[in-house]
């Protein structure tokens, strides 16, 4: 035999041998774990994560496929027929590796279309493959042809063919398999899908760029390829195809439906939180880090259903009140806001949905940007029964009509535990993803209680401790009002007040109380942070609120329990974190001076609540009403509410309804009247804040002028109403003097300090 010949039988062997030796390696898992018959028949082995309340009640899931499986018997034939003509003419024929088909996309280097089987195309999905270099892509190669094997000799045609249409990701959000295709783009169950419809679903198999809702253009294309691969194999004679082919690309196309989470805020706000715990703790069996998606943890939470649901309601029943008073406002004064904030419409345009569809199917800008001035049909949020209205408008309208949507947020903790018993981040999860617990926004008025903790604590000053009015200038800015009592000007939130404080006290030590009190964000160190410039999120302004109604001790909020994997083991447990940050005798001081704010002062609309315990806080106002917060407590609970668009700009100047006396108290006081009316909750045992075992039990006294209105033993307030709520400064006539209450003895102690 020539040398030559033997050379060449010895590389043809070797090669052989070589390539043996390759899938060997595949079958056997030198290149990565193979999946056993079991798995390969189930591939829906992976277990989602349960969010679950402290009622018991599994509030949501996290997976990474959303699907519902259907039997070969319930997909229509016509997707069967167009799925086999288009990906893999000869699926009934080979047993699962198509020699032909291979050998022609490596010789027409795929022009003519891949050498993928459906059956490797589903090896692929169980393996969860794509991607890397070439070498990476060599090995995975060799994985998929052994398991596409293994299938074929394991489960019928039939089986297949489900297993591959139940497991196949369409273009939409989170849309895989056949009939959650079928119900989003058609709303009808895959049996029922007509020639037309399974060609525009299969279609979109081929990727994104072919998704009949955002790129009709190219999917009406696609659609009619696969139509001409029905009539190529058999499926359709070429007179039915021209036909379909000449029909219009029709949908009815709904984005899936919410999926009923309960507090869906909260959930998108502690996933990120998970996958971190995820990243940090490894999962035993196999030595890598859980994964928050396929490992079925249980995450226990401090979230209770029925106050979640309370505090839905009362934010659904508040805030199409406030919505109807701002769009009469804005109807005459939008158009001028947003010529000086076109910007931000510019910005919203680029980032909308229908910008980047139109951009990738490489329309030019001038056209998209046309597309947004033309009336189209669209849905929007609305206030009704559906929750949405079908309208015409152009898209540019429907930015701004969005962007006038009054947003809110709102949270309950327990102060003296930190659980958070509900979270509310927006409106509508459907239509508004973003979340408003977790943003910072100017908190105005709120922040009062701060600065006049501090003068109570370290300045000595006591309820009537009179502060001077007239004009004060800090760092260029005047301020001028009336004077009055410490408590008087919390509960009347009168800012000359706060201003004068803030000249004593300092801007630097407030500050650094703040951040003693757990609040971590920015606060300039600027006289300004008096009247609540500073932005601050709402957890934080709850964590340093929680030392009022839990005798001086702060009170992180937290909201996780404890983590079990999914057979039940506790892999971590989380504990309160509690820090005493001023004395229980100035916490009290503070509570007796905040009830003050809802008996008499900005608050005291919270009275026509009935709400059956005591209650204090602090209302809130930032310039031109563009946000409205309340901060109270009871005895048992502390809750925030805060109201404003997502644009801090948009603002409501001059309207008493748009004080936050009436933006965001509502919420808190329909809250809080549910939750104390609900005999489940047992919520109501402690009716009064506990006074200290050692505090001066004098009476305190709230004034305009001196001492007018009694809040100890329960003299009714003929204290007039500030003109313009916590915003503003205060001129209102001296009342009359106070009424004499016989079940208050004289002790000859009213603290009645006057300037010297």
């Amino acid at each position: 035999m020539k040398r030559s010949v033997k050379i060449l039988w010895r590389t043809f062997l070797g090669g052989l041998l070589f390539v043996i030796l390759l899938f060997v390696c595949a079958a056997t898992g030198l290149f990565g774990k193979i999946p056993s018959i079991e798995e390969l028949e189930n591939p829906e082995a992976d277990v989602a994560s349960e969010i679950i309340s402290s009622d018991g009640i599994t509030m949501g899931k996290l997976y990474v496929e959303n699907r519902s499986p259907v039997t070969y018997s319930h997909i229509s034939k016509h997707v069967i027929n167009a799925l086999i003509a288009t990906e893999d003419e000869r699926f009934r024929e080979h047993s699962g590796i198509d020699g032909q088909s291979a050998a022609r996309a490596v010789f027409k280097l795929g022009t003519d279309g891949g050498g993928s089987t459906i059956t490797q195309q589903l090896a692929k999905m169980i393996l969860k493959q794509g991607g890397g270099n070439v070498f990476i892509r060599i090995r995975d190669k060799l994985k998929e042809w052994v398991v596409a094997v293994k299938l074929e000799r394991n489960l019928t045609k039939e089986e297949i063919i489900a297993l591959y249409l139940n497991k196949a990701p369409w273009p939409s959000d989170n849309v895989f398999g056949i009939r959650n295709a079928a119900l989003t783009y058609f709303q009808k169950e895959p049996a029922n899908l007509s020639i037309n419809e399974a060609a525009v679903l299969v279609g979109m198999l081929k990727g994104p760029g072919y998704d009949a809702y955002r790129h009709p253009p190219r999917s009406l294309l696609r659609r009619n390829t696969v139509l001409n691969q029905m009539v190529k194999a058999g499926y359709l004679s070429a007179a039915e195809g021209e036909k379909l082919k000449a029909m219009a690309l029709v949908t009815n196309y709904k984005a899936p439906g919410e999926k009923n989470d309960i507090a869906p805020y909260f959930k998108g706000s502690i996933t990120p939180m998970l996958k971190e715990w995820c990243k940090k703790h490894n999962n035993p069996k196999t030595g890598e880090p859980y994964n928050l998606y396929r490992d079925g943890l249980k995450i226990y939470t401090t979230i209770d259903s029925r106050m979640q649901r309370f505090a839905e309601e009362a934010v659904q029943q508040h805030l199409p009140v406030m919505q109807r008073k701002l769009s009469v406002l804005l109807k005459n004064s939008s158009s001028k806001m947003w010529k000086e904030h076109e910007k931000t419409l510019e910005d919203a345009m680029r980032l909308s949905e229908r910008w980047k569809n139109m951009a990738e199917d490489e329309t030019p800008e001038a056209a998209i940007r046309k597309s947004f001035f033309v009336k189209t049909r669209m849905k929007l949020l609305a206030y009704n029964a559906k929750n949405e209205i079908d309208t015409v408008l152009t898209p540019y309208d429907s930015i701004k009509y969005q962007k006038q949507l009054l947003q809110a947020s709102f949270v309950c903790i327990n102060p003296k535990s930190g659980e958070v018993k509900c979270w509310v981040g927006g409106i509508n999860h459907k239509w508004f993803k973003f979340d408003h617990v977790t943003t910072a926004r100017q908190v105005g008025s709120s922040f009062k209680p701060l600065l006049y903790t501090l003068a109570v604590k370290e300045e000595n000053y006591k309820p009537d401790t009179y502060i001077p009015g007239g004009p004060l200038t800090l760092n260029k800015k005047t301020i001028n009002g009336e004077g009055g009592t410490l408590a008087n000007g919390l509960a009347f939130s009168k800012n000359i007040i706060a201003y004068r404080l803030m000249s004593v006290i300092g801007a630097e030590r407030t500050v650094a109380f703040a951040k003693d009190c757990g609040i971590k964000a920015d606060i300039p160190a600027f006289p300004s942070i008096a009247l609540g410039a500073a932005e601050i999120p709402m957890l934080e302004m709850l964590k340093a609120y929680s030392m009022f109604a839990n005798r001086g001790i702060n009170a992180t909020p937290y909201f996780i329990t404890r983590i079990e994997d999914k057979n039940g083991n506790v892999l971590e447990e989380f504990k309160q974190e509690n820090k005493q940050v001023i004395g229980e005798s100035d916490a009290y001081t503070m509570v007796k001076m905040m009830e003050g704010v809802v008996k008499i002062g900005t608050g005291k609309s919270l009275n026509e609540y009935k709400i059956p315990v005591a209650m204090a806080g602090k209302t809130g106002t930032t310039n031109g009403a563009a946000d409205g917060w309340f901060i109270g407590c009871t005895p048992e609970l502390l809750a925030g509410s805060w109201v404003g668009c997502d644009d801090p700009f948009i603002k409501i100047y001059s309207n008493n309804d748009f004080q936050a006396n009436r933006m965001a108290l509502p919420t808190w006081g329909i809250f809080m009247k549910k939750v104390y009316a609900s005999r489940n909750l047992g919520y109501g045992t402690v009716t009064q804040f506990i006074q200290p075992a050692n505090y001066d039990n004098v009476p305190i006294f709230i004034d305009q002028n001196f001492d007018s209105v009694l809040l100890a033993g329960g003299a009714d307030s003929t204290m007039m109403e500030p003109v313009n709520g916590d915003s503003t400064d205060y001129s209102v006539p001296p009342p009359p003097a106070p009424p004499v209450d016989p079940a208050v003895p004289d002790t000859g102690k009213l603290m009645r300090r006057r300037p010297q």
